[in-house]
This record gives C-alpha cells, structure tokens and sequence, in this order.
C-alpha cells in the first residue's frame, strides 16, 4: 500500500510538522526506544575498552599514550560536531518549509560525515602500520571494536540521511517526509555524542 505524502499548503505548515500526525509521534516515541538499545550498546562497549585498554602482551607493543596523535582526532571531532549543527540546520528549514535549504543543509552533513570517515580510515590505516592491529592485543581488539561500531553507524546514518536526499528530491517535503528527516537527524545527533565520549574516554585520557 503506497504512503499518503500528507502535503501541507505553506500558510497552514505546522511548527513541528515531523510531529502533526500520528504516524510522526508514532516515529518519534520508537526511535527513543531503539535509541535506549543503542545506549545500552555502546555502554558495554566503553565498558569493555575500559578493562582492556591495558592489556598488552608485553613491553613490545602499543600503548594509547604511543598511539594517538591529538591533532587528528580534534579534526575528526570538529568534523563530526559541525555536522551535527548543519543537521540542526537542515530540521530548521525542514520546519519552515523550505525544502531547498533543507537538501542544502542534510547534503553538506553528508560531505562532512564523508570527511570524518575518511579520516577514521586514514587513522586505522596508519596504526596497523605500527602494529597495532584488532588481533595485536586485548587492547587492540577493544579499540577496534569501539571505534569500528560507532564507524559502522557513520556509515548508516550517511546512507540514510543520502536516502532521503534522494528520494526527496522527487517527492518534496510534507509531514510525511518531515518525520524521517528528523528522525535521521535525532539518530546522527545520537551518534555525535557517542563521538564526543570516544574522544574523552580514548584519546584524551589514552594520552594522559
């Protein structure tokens, strides 16, 4: 069965469209469901990394203190955050109905997401250059994992959010519509302040 569009006239576009039917709150209240399970995730994942992040067969191999390289990471993280207010932009132009800035703002998120993964990548590459790799140590294999699961997200959410740039393109923007752009923007907000944890957790303390 095809989906009504629920196509609003401009005089009459509510403050919240992502919220003016049912389906939208439907939305709302069970991506904050999936968003507790994620939390729930990620907290045995920082968990995991905690009790493994010294564990290093020997005086031979890696430390986090030998490793990072600040500079990198704080490119990513402004990557990622700025990111984060162009989605903010794009849901505000989303609310004023103005669908051209809306593309404008959820595409320019992408190109920065696309920026910080490939850094990411860029990053994992040089350290297995060094030895340090997911079967090198505990620590390795926690590391990895940590930061190869908030990686994975990146890349869904990209998708995503690329999705909706497309698939709106021919649609335009109505309270259907407006619902999945902002649940895709709660979800890369959600995955921004998993970042800012990683970046405390492992690279400001891996450095002290």
């Amino acid at each position: 069965m095809a989906h009504m569009e629920y196509n609003v006239p401009s005089e009459r576009w509510p403050a919240h469209p992502e919220t003016a039917t049912m389906e939208g709150k439907n939305k709302f209240v069970g991506f904050w469901i999936f968003l507790a399970g994620e939390t729930a995730l990620f907290a045995s994942l920082f968990a995991t990394y905690l009790a493994l992040k010294d564990s290093v067969p020997g005086d031979d191999h890696l430390l986090a203190a030998d490793l990072f390289a600040l500079p990198l990471a704080l490119v990513m993280t402004m990557f990622l955050l700025t990111s984060s207010l162009t989605s903010v932009y794009a849901v505000y132009h989303m609310r004023n109905n103005n669908f051209a800035k809306m593309q404008l703002w959820l595409g320019i998120t992408v190109l920065l997401g696309l920026g910080f993964l490939a850094l990411e990548i860029y990053e994992f590459i040089e350290y297995v250059h060094e030895g340090h790799t997911f079967r090198s140590s505990a620590f390795g294999s926690a590391f990895y994992f940590l930061l190869g699961t908030h990686g994975l997200h990146v890349a869904i959410g990209l998708g995503w959010i690329t999705s909706l740039i497309l698939r709106n393109a021919k649609r335009g923007i109505s309270v259907y519509t407006a619902a999945k752009v902002n649940t895709a923007s709660l979800y890369w907000h959600f995955i921004d302040v998993v970042w800012v944890f990683i970046f405390t957790i492992v690279y400001l303390l891996g450095v002290m």
